[in-house]
């Protein structure tokens, strides 16, 4: 293999994605590849990935690497900590396993192909009990110290956007997120719902031609063009009131309004959906299951378990949904199409007069003919 390319460099993969045009190479450091990841990757159209660590560790069955094999894009992991040394725009060149900078090796890694990929999920099954149990064993501790706060003494902040009696739509930037929306748009259009955006499912809402009433998060995997969407802004805070994602905004300019609460920022934004006195919550692209969870880098999923014991019945989860069922064009579909858009022309050519007398003549003409 030999490929050149300018290279786009970040600690952060949901970073970098925003940043990278389509034929560059993108350089990561991103231990156990998520699928989410790894999807933003192939719309970006990067020519090739060099991870600086491993794309799949061995400890659960992450999917990112799959993908991006799936798509043709190249991909060489393990390639070390001095590979992020690299300064954005500067070439370089892949060969094989190799890759140079100016005449220099900079570092080699490990190409990914199917047997490697293939051998490498196999021994993640190994693991997959021990870290089922831990996973586990995290949530319920977790759920023990959180359950009094989250279940009865959440304080939460006014928000101009009216939610009382209205359906919430709540997207966040998960696995097949943006199938899943395009899945509900007959709803969307139709119900006319509150939408809310969970950091970077606020930017799938817009790249639909929407606007969300109201973003919630840390800020930190969100456009600016999003943010500056006029949207009412909630800053997600951990219980202490430290919020990182203030000073984005405070440079942009925006208005924001603060709310700590525990938990991951879908866990916030249900929460406050429910609070305000939604009638139904529909969830798109959440997080539900302990491989989720892992690609998110949590090691349990306490608050989740209790928003969702917490909402109840006005809960409903459209994870998935854009899988449920695929209509498919038939001929006989066809068919009846055509035949319906020949009645009216019918009816058009029976009550015309005009159409009508050309109609006669033609078939006048026609007798003319059949004589001769």
């Amino acid at each position: 293999m030999l490929l050149k390319g300018k290279v786009v460099v970040d600690e952060k993969t949901k970073n970098l994605t925003k940043r990278i045009h389509p034929g560059q190479i993108a350089v990561i450091n991103h231990p156990d590849l998520d699928e989410v990841a790894a999807q933003a990757l192939v719309e970006a159209r990067v020519k090739a990935v060099l991870n600086a660590s491993s794309s799949i560790t061995g400890k659960y069955p992450n999917q990112g690497p799959g993908v991006l094999l799936n798509a043709g894009i190249p991909l060489i992991d393990n390639i070390g900590p001095g590979i992020m040394e690299l300064v954005d725009g500067q070439m370089v060149s892949i060969k094989n396993t190799e890759i140079w900078c100016e005449d220099k090796l900079i570092g080699s890694g490990k190409i990914m192909d199917y047997e490697r990929l293939t051998n490498l999920l196999a021994q993640t099954q190994k693991n997959i009990n021990f870290e089922l149990n831990k996973f586990v064993t995290n949530t319920l501790s977790y759920a023990l110290r959180e359950k009094e706060l989250i279940l009865n003494n959440l304080v939460y902040p006014q928000i101009a956007t009216k939610i009382s009696g209205k359906h919430v739509v709540i997207v966040v930037r998960g696995k097949g997120y943006k199938e899943d929306l395009l899945a509900i748009r007959p709803y969307l259009n139709e119900v006319k719902p509150v939408l809310i955006g969970v950091d970077g499912g606020a930017d799938a809402l817009v790249e639909l031609g929407y606007r969300p009433h109201l973003i919630i998060g840390d800020m930190d995997s969100i456009s600016d063009r999003t943010l500056k969407s006029k949207a009412e802004l909630v800053v997600h805070a951990y219980l202490n009131g430290k919020a990182p994602g203030i000073e984005r905004l405070k440079k942009l300019g925006l208005k924001y309004i603060l709310f700590p609460a525990p938990g991951t920022s879908e866990d916030a934004a249900m929460l406050l959906a429910y609070a305000k006195g939604a009638e139904l919550i529909v969830a798109v692209g959440t997080h539900s299951n302990m491989i989720d969870f892992l690609e998110k880098g949590r090691s349990g999923m306490a608050s989740t378990f209790l928003v969702r014991i917490k909402i109840g019945q006005k809960l409903i989860d459209a994870k998935g949904v854009s899988k449920l069922y695929r209509p498919k064009l038939r001929f006989s579909h066809l068919a009846k199409i055509f035949i319906a858009g020949l009645i009216p022309i019918f009816i058009v050519f029976s009550v015309s007069p005009i159409l009508n007398q050309f109609w006669r003549i033609l078939i006048l003409k026609l007798r003319l003919l059949m004589r001769i």
